[in-house]
């Protein structure tokens, strides 16, 4: 007995991720001929170089920091993160130290097929270099009611329209990524 031919399942967030990640890339072999370096994998055992937590032990939106001239712990490749607030820490706090930022990348959760889970609305990680968005392309929901590593998370959005409608749904309120106030990371304690 034969088994009928399947066509392979796509879905729209990956599509989209895909389609992005082709734009940026294109975008960014324009810059005069400097490339953008490429998002990593944080499913490693990595700790965060902010809290110096484990990043694929906890919930949430995570994220990556390559500089300029600098690097974290002289090792080689971006500064990871555990949380969006752990990442826009650090980027603070590095540029006071006159550190430049070559590229910030946080989760895309308009890419990604994530999940509210758990007694404290836990929202899943994505911790493949795929799930990855520059910040300056990215949408953020502050003050939400879903939790990330580090407390109520902060998550991106590509899609403005998600981004409000997660809004809408876990409350808070969007701002473009390039508008987080310090004061909004400073309440956190970091």
């Amino acid at each position: 007995m034969s088994t009928p031919d399947r066509e392979p399942v796509i879905d729209r967030r990956r599509v989209l991720g895909l389609v992005g990640a082709a734009a940026f890339g294109s975008v960014a072999g324009c810059l005069g001929g400097e490339s953008v370096p490429e998002p990593v994998d944080l499913n490693e055992g990595q700790s965060c170089d902010q809290c110096g937590m484990v990043i694929e032990d906890h919930p949430g939106p995570t994220g990556q920091i390559f500089f300029e001239s600098n690097s974290p712990g002289g090792r080689d490749g971006p500064a990871w993160f555990c949380s969006t607030v752990c990442t826009y820490s650090y980027r603070f706090d590095r540029v006071d130290e006159g550190w430049t930022p070559v590229v910030t990348y946080l989760t895309d959760y308009s890419t990604v097929e994530y999940e509210v889970y758990g007694q404290e609305n836990n929202l899943s990680a994505h911790l493949e270099a795929e799930a990855f968005a520059p910040d300056s392309e990215l949408t953020l929901v502050i003050r939400t009611d879903v939790t990330g590593a580090m407390g109520d998370a902060i998550v991106p959005f590509s899609d403005e329209t998600e981004a409000a409608e997660f809004a809408d749904t876990y409350g808070g309120e969007t701002i473009p990524a390039s508008e987080i106030p310090r004061e909004l990371i400073n309440e956190r304690g970091l």
